[in-house]
């Protein structure tokens, strides 16, 4: 290990175990990569649904749901890993659930529209809650001068993972045209395909990531020790500020996240492979995004780093609603992808630095919270969008650019060493 990377761990972590905890980004990338923004959903649209005027508008809805359910539980079973100091137990149950339904969704068949969104909301239920627990290891595992590179590790090294399980697709796909096949019959094959590279890319974090916490004896029960922590929110005023920001700006991203496909073969009239294509570039510059960003934000601060990376979603919300041709619609995209991978890779560090050390699945559980809720009014504020002005895809981009703007206005006044200090007390 190099001496910089070194001191940007925590004094009893290894490289091996940091790789390790980096593999679960690696792993589960390819189930929002597949199935959430460049497979599944247009599939959901176009063939499960039929094409329906309101198919794009029940894609939302489905997601909202699993995300209200995620924004209900993530908090509390965060409370109840730190209090039996269990993360990483809780963590294997979450993938073996999100590996399951991802794989069921191969029976979605055209018109068994109940079926797939109820898969849908299943597997990105267990995704999400799963998505909580491992990000709350990242305190214990970095310095906390260095958490927006080790941060920036995990995400660009996921974005890694997006880009293999949506290779091994498009090679899937491709393959499958070739000998005559429908969508019909070869994106089940591909959902399978997507829920056993989960499985196998993230063996190493169960081999390999150790659980330091250690058992939090606490009066009362998880949803109590929750509502205790919303009572004395007053004492985290930053992290609680700064919570309120990612409500905003992580709806306007789960947005373009889960909509990229749909918006690219209905605004743009994309084929599926040409969408597949455009996201494994994005894939590409999004783990330079979380990469880069995150050794950028160690040096210029955390607040002056987040209000940069706003401002560069405004920007691209602007160049991909005005996009009349392909070339300017794939800048909007990469750049899309810059921001995506700097936003996620900044922000999960940010909490991190905020929370207090002994609670960490429990804060996390509220980054969650945060993170769902904007997930739920992000899209449907899109899918409404859509629904009131039918088929006008340009408009639903626009409407959710509003939501960058309000993040970056909850910056003003954040500090992060005063938060620091607050985690630290507690």
């Amino acid at each position: 290990m190099t001496a910089p990377a070194r001191r940007s761990l925590a004094a009893d972590a290894t490289a091996r175990e940091v790789w390790a905890w980096t593999m679960y980004d690696f792993a589960n990338s390819g189930y929002t990569t597949v199935v959430i923004t460049a497979v599944f959903n247009a599939y959901f649209v176009s063939v499960v649904a039929q094409g329906a005027p309101w198919a794009t508008f029940a894609w939302t809805a489905a997601l909202s749901v699993s995300y209200a359910a995620i924004l209900l539980a993530g908090p509390v079973l965060g409370a109840w890993a730190d209090e039996h100091a269990a993360k990483k137990r809780l963590l294997a149950w979450t993938t073996a659930g999100c590996v399951l339904f991802t794989a069921a969704l191969a029976f979605a068949a055209p018109g068994a529209v109940a079926l797939a969104i109820a898969l849908v909301v299943l597997s990105n239920f267990f995704f999400g809650i799963g998505e909580n627990l491992i990000a709350a290891f990242l305190p214990e595992l970095a310095d906390e001068r260095a958490m927006g590179r080790v941060s920036g590790w995990g995400w660009s090294f996921g974005y890694l993972g997006g880009l293999v399980s949506l290779g091994a697709a498009l090679a899937w796909i491709t393959w499958a045209s070739g000998q005559g096949q429908t969508a019909a019959e070869f994106v089940p094959a591909v959902m399978v395909l997507t829920a056993a590279i989960f499985a196998a890319a993230s063996a190493p974090t169960f081999l390999l990531l150790k659980e330091r916490a250690t058992p939090q004896p606490a009066a009362g029960s998880a949803w109590a020790r929750v509502r205790r922590t919303l009572r004395e929110a007053g004492r985290f005023r930053d992290l609680r500020q700064f919570l309120v920001c990612i409500l905003f700006y992580q709806a306007g991203i789960s947005a373009v996240i889960s909509l990229a496909a749909i918006y690219a073969e209905q605004a743009m009239r994309f084929t599926t492979q040409q969408t597949i294509v455009l996201i494994l570039v994005v894939n590409v510059t999004a783990a330079l995004g979380a990469f880069g960003f995150g050794y950028l934000q160690d040096a210029i601060g955390h607040v002056r780093a987040m209000r940069l990376v706003l401002a560069g979603w405004i920007a691209m919300i602007f160049l991909a609603w005005s996009a009349d041709d392909v070339p300017t619609f794939w800048a909007a995209a990469n750049l899309a992808g810059l921001c995506m991978g700097a936003a996620q890779a900044a922000g999960r560090a940010i909490v991190g630095y905020l929370a207090p050390p002994a609670r960490l699945a429990e804060f996390f559980g509220l980054w969650g919270l945060a993170v769902k809720a904007a997930s739920i009014f992000g899209p449907i504020t899109y899918g409404v969008t859509t629904l009131v002005l039918p088929g006008d895809h340009r408009a639903g981009i626009l409407a959710v650019g509003v939501y960058f703007v309000i993040g970056i206005a909850l910056l003003a006044g954040l500090d992060v060493e005063r938060g620091r200090r607050a985690a630290l007390a507690a």
